[in-house]
């Protein structure tokens, strides 16, 4: 029995080996000051993040790359500071740790998984170009999908209805408030494709795309709109106010609602303070009557 147990154990290395599922993880490039980091990213559960590619009609990458910069190595000074990840070609990431969380993210870990789903989608399109909102918007349905935070946040930031187009001259500001906004976006589209099509109607469009089949075309081959109709009804649809009810009640609502009640309190205090200073100087400056 000890003799079969060991056999197989052999056998299951060798298949994990040959398949590129080692569990060794992903090869990471770390100076010392990362290596905590390193680890972090070395215990990101790969099994689960490949069921959600998969739920998406992606593959999880069989050999994912991933070097750690920190802020003061020279090649992170020509990247702007609010870009804490950078994913290349199907298996190549970069990750700025010290730079984490701005929105979208919020820990290395997600910035991990963002920046895989980014790696699938190449793949899956065959090396062909997509524009950027589709990228922007699927790796965050992968890394965390369109939750409360993304709603409250698009609440309050939607004051238009931009076309698709738009979306890629706002990532192109290389501002972060409005790279932010196009995230939400970008999020909210992708998260109303999935829901009215299907998860893995990304899966379906990116292959459009690997076909040799154009963007757009793709897109209404596989939604039967086109990306401004779909836009323009996924943008409608959350602006309704029954949309907002579940992040308005949620806790990230309230904890936003308490920050702001308590700095709205620091304000009335501090303009009080200032009046009563006043009051006092006005009091000294006065010169004393005499007797």
């Amino acid at each position: 029995m000890r003799a079969v147990s060991s056999l197989f154990a052999a056998v299951v290395t060798i298949v994990a080996l040959l398949t590129g599922r080692a569990s060794a993880g992903p090869l990471i490039e770390a100076p010392p000051s990362m290596a905590a980091f390193a680890e972090r990213v070395r215990a990101v559960d790969l099994a689960d993040l490949g069921r959600v590619l998969k739920r998406a009609g992606l593959t999880l990458p069989d050999d994912v790359r991933v070097t750690l910069v920190p802020d003061d190595d020279p090649r992170a000074r020509p990247v702007p500071g609010w870009i804490v990840g950078l994913a290349s070609g199907q298996r190549d990431i970069v990750i700025f740790p010290q730079r984490v969380p701005p929105y979208p993210y919020d820990s290395v870990e997600s910035v991990f998984r963002h920046e895989v789903a980014h790696l699938a989608l190449a793949a899956r399109a065959g090396g062909a170009p997509l524009p950027r909102w589709f990228h922007e918007g699927v790796a965050m349905s992968i890394d965390r999908g369109w939750d409360t935070s993304g709603r409250l946040r698009l609440l309050l930031e939607m004051i238009r209805s931009p076309r698709t187009e738009q979306l890629g001259q706002l990532f192109a500001s290389n501002t972060q408030p409005e790279s932010a906004l196009a995230y939400a976006l970008s999020a909210a589209l992708v998260a109303d494709l999935q829901q009215r099509h299907g998860p893995a109607v990304i899966g379906a469009l990116a292959a459009q795309v690997a076909a040799g089949v154009p963007f757009v075309r793709g897109f209404e081959i596989e939604t039967g709109e086109t990306p401004d109709g779909a836009a323009s009804r996924a943008w409608a649809a959350y602006r309704r106010w029954t949309n907002w009810v579940p992040a308005l009640t949620s806790g990230t609502a309230t904890w936003a609602l308490i920050l702001v009640i308590a700095a709205g309190a620091y304000v009335t205090v501090r303009r009080r303070r200032i009046r009563r200073r006043r009051a006092w100087d006005e009091e000294e400056s006065v010169p004393p009557t005499a007797p």
